[in-house]
């Protein structure tokens, strides 16, 4: 059997495989055939008959016996070319093509093909680059009426030049936390939604108003603020995080990671390098934008804050948190001293109800706090903190939501959300209820005053809707259709 199958190796036709036939048979001291030894001369080369005078080789020290002929030289192994480190690199790492040809049905594609088929990802330092969230429309000023421009410049009241500033902004599928004017962009509105998006509004442009929206979130966002240093926001949200990001690139600049729901946030008013944060398990952190690292923590046993409010010169700080479940109110409501990160006094709200909002009044030394009993309280920033037991503002809701309040640019107006969908206005010195404006069907959560004119305010609603009211020639509060 071992014969037959060596003569099936002859067959083969390979000069390898006749050489390692003629081994074996010698090895087994058997008569090679006479056909074959004639088929194996016709492998032999006229070097290799010059070599041995044509005349075969003797039989003897290991050899081949003479009667099969010369033995030929075993093969000798190809070198594998040198390929230069380009070479190696194109070989192995093709350029992807634009115009590949489509893939065949059920056929493997490796990871290394399928990411030559794709463009490559940048890095920025050590963090991945984040792709710019999707562009609407457009934040630039040019895209606002020439009239409401002109009014935005001179900062004139829009009743004196018959200019309706009044607007409806349509984006949000959900609950709208808050929003804010940009002070350096009069023009642009910041929203924070449960739908877990950042809204950019160019309000009063003539094409799309909502010029970006930003998902970097992962879940609700509960806060947003402008930054003072370039067109940019910061927001906080569930997913554990407060992201700076740049509205002009649409890029996420830097991500500021904690072990709680982040649900407030505010930039320092002495520093805007530095902001404060605070989460549901009762921390707050002050941050370096800089460096994204905290640099001073405020340590206290405190429930969820609520919300937090430096002083005009940003040396004191009140904070707002949930103490309904110790039955404790006296850390309701606490002034913190800023640079030494310790209570200034912690029993000035003693009344079983929490704040969701605390504002400070822009020149007077006192602030105002909104009470879920229905009403907002108003308190000396002096000390001792007194709270105003003969002066409130009431006369609006809260039930349970989280309803804002904020001070008009001089201070003399308060506007507070309301459970009912209307705004509240009152004199900020009498707490005189002036009016009473329906907005939205369900409840209004946030009403801020525009930072150059003073007729002008934004709201937004429990439903996800926002509305930008003016005040007409007979001071009544205009709404958009």
């Amino acid at each position: 059997m071992a014969i037959i199958d060596l003569s099936c190796c002859w067959w083969s036709g390979g000069f390898y495989y006749t050489y390692l036939l003629i081994m074996c048979y010698q090895y087994l001291s058997l008569p090679l055939p006479e056909h074959k030894i004639n088929h194996f001369k016709a492998y032999s080369t006229a070097s290799d008959s010059d070599e041995d005078g044509g005349a075969g080789r003797k039989d003897g020290g290991g050899g081949v016996p003479e009667q099969w002929g010369p033995l030929p030289p075993p093969p000798k192994r190809l070198r594998p070319k040198k390929l230069s480190t380009s070479q190696i690199q194109m070989a192995t790492f093709p350029p992807p093509s634009h115009h590949a040809e489509a893939p065949i049905a059920g056929r493997y594609i490796s990871k290394r093909q399928r990411a030559a088929t794709l463009d490559p990802i940048p890095t920025t330092g050590n963090r991945s680059y984040i792709a710019p969230s999707p562009v609407k429309g457009s934040i630039s000023v040019t895209d606002v009426p020439h009239a409401i421009l002109t009014t935005l410049q001179r900062r004139t009241k829009a009743c004196q030049n018959l200019v309706s500033l009044s607007a409806a902004l349509d984006g949000h599928t959900s609950s709208v936390n808050t929003v804010q004017w940009s002070t350096t962009h009069a023009h642009l509105l910041a929203s924070a939604s449960m739908d877990h998006t950042v809204n950019i509004w160019n309000v009063w442009s003539g094409g799309q108003k909502r010029a970006c929206t930003f998902d970097y979130h992962r879940a609700a966002v509960k806060d947003v603020k402008w930054s003072h240093l370039g067109l940019s926001v910061l927001s906080c949200g569930y997913d554990c995080t407060s992201r700076l990001v740049d509205v002009e690139k649409g890029m996420e600049i830097k991500v500021f990671k904690e072990d709680q729901i982040v649900q407030v946030v505010r930039f320092s008013p002495n520093n805007y390098d530095l902001f404060i944060s605070g989460g549901s398990k009762g921390h707050l952190k002050l941050w370096d934008i800089r460096t994204g690292t905290v640099v001073h923590e405020y340590v206290r046993s405190l429930g969820p804050i609520l919300d937090v409010e430096f002083t005009v010169d940003g040396l004191q700080l009140m904070t707002s948190s949930d103490v309904s479940k110790s039955n404790i109110s006296e850390n309701s409501i606490i002034v913190w001293d800023v640079s030494r990160q310790v209570p200034l006094s912690n029993q000035v709200y003693a009344e079983a109800y929490t704040c969701p909002s605390i504002r400070c009044h822009p020149f007077e030394p006192y602030f105002i706090a909104q009470s879920h009993g229905n009403y907002i309280a108003i308190f000396s920033s002096r000390p001792p903190f007194k709270l105003d037991k003969y002066k409130r503002y009431e006369g609006h809701g809260v039930s349970g939501f989280p309803v804002k309040c904020n001070f008009s640019l001089d201070g003399n107006l308060v506007a507070s959300g309301s459970s009912d969908g209307c705004i509240y206005f009152y004199n900020s010195k009498t707490s005189e209820l002036l009016s009473k404006v329906k907005a939205y069907e369900q409840a209004c959560i946030d009403v801020v005053f525009h930072p150059v004119l003073p007729n002008v305010v934004a709201s937004c609603s429990w439903k996800g809707e926002i509305s930008v009211l003016h005040k007409d020639r007979n001071n009544n509060w205009k709404v958009s259709p």
